[in-house]
Formats: C-alpha cells, structure tokens, sequence
C-alpha cells in the first residue's frame, strides 16, 4: 500500500488572502515550493511543516495528513 500526504495548505491560504509569494516569503521557501506542495508534489520537510503551522497557528495535522 502505497501512503500520500494530503494538505490544506491552498485553503488556509486562500482564506488569509495571501498569495503563493507571501505565504512563500513568510515561511522562506520560494513560490515554487508553495506551487509543488498545494499541487500534492511536494512532501515538506518537519521544518517547513512547523514553520507552516506556527504561521498558520494551527497543529500540523491540521495542514498535512496521511492518505
């Protein structure tokens, strides 16, 4: 069985009004990361996914999940 991560990383985004550059500028990756991880081909590192849900404040399982 083969497991992919899903995220929420797009709506969470959407919801702030942030583009892909602002939210990329905040958690300092570039656009095309924020690109490859709301498309699904991306997995993030742990660093990346705490600095995504320290800047979302929420818990990282609320971001990234496990399929």
């Amino acid at each position: 069985m083969s497991e992919t991560v899903e995220n929420t990383i797009e709506n969470l985004r959407r919801l702030r009004w942030l583009t892909q550059e602002e939210l990329a500028q905040a958690v300092g990756v570039t656009r095309q990361t924020i690109i490859a991880l709301e498309k699904g081909n991306y997995i993030p590192s742990v660093l990346l996914a705490l600095k995504m849900a320290r800047f979302f404040c929420v818990p990282v399982e609320e971001i990234f999940t496990i399929k």
